[in-house]
């Protein structure tokens, strides 16, 4: 049987947090802005100030054995005219704990937090468009793409399409 909880981490979780973030950003390079290169000498402190910041909700997947095995960030906006909107962004999980549920756990959970936040009406994320899967989940909850950012990142001398994603929660 397979027990999977889903929490907010905490500035205790930061080596576990800073471990599964630099495996995301080596193992999948092509699906974030940031870069293995420019996280892996950041501080344990940098780690737990964004496990402490009162802007953002880092969630944690965490396997029955209490393993990190998935991370999710749900960011609110902080400007009077976008705090309506809430990000989620920095998704993640181990290959390993694919195709269990868990990344549609990690966004349902950000979902259910940003519905009960005030102000928030709106949900954003991007995802690049060769990540079918990421996307088919990201549709599946309700999602709605509304372009599509031709050369948003540049991995060497590869471009790297992303598709943007809205869900209207009030």
């Amino acid at each position: 049987m397979y027990i999977l909880e889903i929490r907010i981490l905490n500035s205790l979780d930061a080596p576990e947090y800073r471990n599964i973030r630099l495996e995301s950003l080596k193992k999948h390079p092509e699906s974030f802005g940031s870069s293995y290169e420019e996280e892996k000498d950041l501080s344990i402190e940098n780690f737990k100030d964004k496990l402490s910041s009162p802007d953002s909700f880092i969630f944690g997947a965490f396997h029955d054995n209490n393993e990190l095995i998935g991370i999710v960030t749900l960011k609110k906006e902080r400007l009077i005219k976008l705090r309506h909107r809430a990000n989620i962004v920095a998704m993640y999980v181990s290959p390993v704990s694919r195709n269990l549920g868990v990344g549609r756990k990690l966004i349902s959970t950000c979902i259910e937090k940003a519905k009960s936040l005030e102000h928030i009406e709106q949900i954003y994320l991007t995802v690049v468009t060769t990540n079918t899967a990421a996307k088919n989940l990201y549709l599946s909850l309700g999602f709605k793409s509304f372009s599509v950012e031709g050369r948003a990142l540049k991995l060497n001398d590869t471009y790297i399409d992303e598709e943007h994603m809205v869900l209207f929660v009030k």
